[in-house]
Order: structure tokens, then sequence, then C-alpha cells
């Protein structure tokens, strides 16, 4: 070992020299290696620029589109949801008023009562019907549906007409009752409305109940015309009255018990 040590001293005594180029070549390799991560950054910072590219083009092809239209669609989308919200609201409204107005349309004592809300030879009346067929022509199928500004401020302006008809035919009819009746008619309204609560009443018999509906439906004849739905309604209100559970067991259907025949 110490002739080892000694040959390796005397070789560097010797060739000093070489410590010069061996020290260049080692800072070149350093240099070299510094070159080469540059290099390996740079190609990596690529490779990911590269794949940004590509991954926006997917995006693209799948339809998510850059910024500036994501921003405008979000704005359309913002405008479709006020549009949505103002429908909703106009819809609740306008199914208020319908609703109001079959009250009187199905209620036959309320027909009887305020006469002219049936009768569209009314001016008043005959106005709020228009004002219905038009809000009802207006109104969007959902409010999903596709409609513009335009279509929007009509469908409102007509849901208002709608509303204020209504009101100012209502008003008018509670007034005027059964005022445009001739005084014989009049008491036909009247035997026709305690005919109707007889018919009503639990307390009466089901032939009693049947006899008394058939008459009121012959003393509005010719004076109220009453609609499909407002007579399907009086026969159920009718045929129902006994089948409470609070009331007694039926009593022996005889001949007179028959079923409505209108």
């Amino acid at each position: 070992m110490d002739v080892f040590f000694q040959d390796f001293w005397d070789f560097a005594r010797d060739y000093w020299w070489l410590i010069f180029p061996i020290m260049g070549m080692a800072g070149g390799a350093g240099k070299a290696w510094e070159r080469a991560a540059k290099r390996r950054h740079e190609r990596r910072l690529e490779t990911l620029r590269v794949k940004g590219e590509i991954k926006a083009a997917q995006l693209a092809a799948r339809g998510i589109v850059p910024t500036r239209e994501q921003k405008r669609r979000a704005d359309d989308d913002d405008e479709r949801a006020a549009s949505r919200q103002m429908l909703e609201k106009l819809f609740a409204e306008h199914d208020e008023i319908t609703a109001r107005w079959l009250d009187y349309e199905l209620d036959v004592a309320k027909l009887i009562a305020f006469p002219a809300m049936s009768d569209g030879r009314q001016p008043l009346t005959a106005a709020f019907l228009r004002a219905k067929k038009t809000a009802d022509a207006l109104r969007p199928e959902s409010s999903d549906a596709t409609v513009s500004e335009s279509e929007i401020a009509e469908y409102l302006e007509a849901v208002g007409n709608y509303a204020v008809a209504f009101d100012v035919a209502e008003r008018d009819a509670r007034r005027v009752r059964d005022s445009g009746f001739s005084e014989d008619e009049r008491k036909r309204l009247d035997r026709a409305q305690h005919m109707l609560a007889v018919a009503l009443d639990d307390a009466a018999t089901q032939a009693e109940r049947n006899v008394a509906y058939k008459r009121v439906r012959e003393e509005l004849d010719g004076l109220i015309l009453l609609s499909d739905e407002a007579v399907d309604a009086l026969k159920k209100q009718v045929a129902g009255e006994l089948a409470a559970p609070k009331q007694a067991p039926l009593p022996p259907r005889t001949q007179d018990d028959s079923t409505f025949s209108g």
C-alpha cells in the first residue's frame, strides 16, 4: 500500500500540469449538464403547452367553449332563468283568475245568485270572456318554453287585462245580481235556489234530493245556461250527500231512487 501511494505522489509531482485540463473537463461537464437540464426544462414546458392546446381542442370538440363564449352562454342562462321566473309568476296569476271564475262557473248556487257571471250577453262579462280567450291563446306551453321578450310582454299585458276584466265583471255581477230579470223570472230563480238547498241537504232522502235536482234544472231552463261541468259537479254533490260516513244507512231503494238522467 505504501508503494502505491509513493508511486501516486511521484506521478502527481511529475504531471501536475494535467490538473488544469482535468478541471476544465470537469467544468465543461458541469456546464453541459446544466445545458441539458435547461433543455429538459424547456422541453417539459413545451410539452405542457402542447398538452394544454390539445386539451383545449378536446374541450371545444365536446362543446366546452372558450371563456368569452362561456360568459355569453352564462348571460343567456341568466336571461332564460329570469324569463322562466316571470312566466311562472304569470302562470300563477293566470290560474288564480281562472280558478275564481270557475268558482262561479261550476257552483250552481253562485250562478243563481250572480247570473250575470255566466251571461255572455252582458257587456262586461263578454269583455272578460274575450280577455280570457286572449290570455289563454298567448300562454306559453310551459315556463321552459323558448319565448321572446316581446312574447312575454304580450302575455304579461294579456294576463293583466284578464285580471282587470274579471274584477270589473265580478263587481258588476254582484251589484246587479238578478235585476236584469223580470219579476216572474226572479221568482223562478228563487225557487231554483230553494230546490238547490233541498238537493244538497243531507237530511233529505235520496228521492227528495233527486226531485229537487230535477226542479232546479227546470226552473233554470231558459234563464241560466249550466255548463256540462257544472251539471256534472252538481250531480256528484247531490248523489254523494248520503254517502258521507256520518249519515244513517240508506232506506230501501224505491223506483224513485233512480240515477240522474240529466
